[in-house]
């Protein structure tokens, strides 16, 4: 059995999560949508999927998911967009270990949606290319993209206007405070700062004006995620994930990072994540291709 399928017929692959860097609105445009400058940092850590190939077409989720319908589930919409677009007569059935919080600002359902979207394009043997598939995961979410990408990137637009960036090798200290935050309702606050001065790549990798938009609303919206920027913040220069709630810390040295999650209080949880350059997705890909190569 190789490292990728098991002997019933399942494929597991990586969904990882993500951390922004820092994040700022510097417009709105015509069509309502606002205009984003960001970091996309990409974990070793995240969901998994489970995929089985089907031969009658259906697409189906192995088990449900708390809190998430499979009309909304990102995974199974991508893979009926996939089928749809291939023409392809196969389905599949979906597993979701779920192990990214739902409204944690971490990406898990577009990092779902680009999993799906990349390992069944394998499976079905789709042939899409990765510039394809993410313009179809485009259509699902801003954030997909990225992820059918495979690489940590500065971001615009909407946050789908991608630069692959090299950043360092760091551990991260996460928490989650528990709640699920509504992008929508902060992104409709009327305090929040929607007309932030341009970033630029250098200035980003000086340390210079990176912070997260929606701090201050998530702060006062939701007490849970202050009393975990305020404790996380006494070990480093803290912040809020994307919309939140989910929030973060860099650490120098892996031990320090795990003894910062032992002294996590009780009423909030921690785990420790490395960030990486090239994703876990990708990663599977080229190990897939080279166990399946023909000749």
């Amino acid at each position: 059995m190789n490292a990728c399928a098991d002997g019933n017929g399942w494929s597991r692959w990586p969904a990882p999560a993500k951390l922004n860097l820092f994040l700022h609105i510097t417009g709105r445009r015509a069509d309502g949508y606002h205009l984003l400058q960001t970091v996309f940092q990409l974990l070793d850590w995240g969901d998994e999927l489970g995929l089985r190939v089907r031969a009658d077409g259906a697409i189906t989720c192995a088990e449900p998911i708390a809190g998430v319908a499979d009309d909304t589930n990102l995974a199974l919409r991508a893979a009926r967009l996939l089928q749809r677009e291939s023409g392809t007569a196969l389905g599949a059935e979906v597993a979701i270990d779920k192990r990214i919080p739902l409204g944690g600002g971490l990406g898990g359902g577009s990092s779902d949606a680009a999993t799906a979207l990349v390992a069944l394009n394998e499976l079905w043997n789709c042939g899409f290319d990765t510039d394809r598939l993410a313009a179809l995961g485009l259509e699902l979410g801003a954030d997909v993209p990225v992820f059918v990408h495979g690489h940590s990137a500065w971001a615009e637009g909407i946050g789908e206007e991608l630069t692959p960036l090299d950043l360092p090798q760091r551990w991260y200290v996460v928490v989650d405070p528990g709640v699920c935050v509504s992008t929508a309702a902060l992104f409709s606050d009327p305090d929040l700062t929607r007309n932030a001065a341009r970033m630029t790549i250098p200035r980003f990798i000086s340390g210079a004006g990176t912070q997260n938009a929606f701090e201050a609303v998530a702060r006062d919206r939701y007490p849970r995620i202050a009393r975990a920027l305020d404790w996380l913040g006494r070990h480093g220069a803290a912040r809020l994930s994307g919309s939140g709630g989910c929030v973060f810390v860099p650490v120098a040295m892996r031990a320090a990072g795990e003894k910062l999650v032992e002294e996590c209080p009780d009423d909030l949880r921690a785990w420790l994540a490395r960030g990486v350059t090239r994703s876990p997705l990708a990663a599977r890909v080229t190990l897939w291709r080279e166990q399946h190569a023909v000749g």
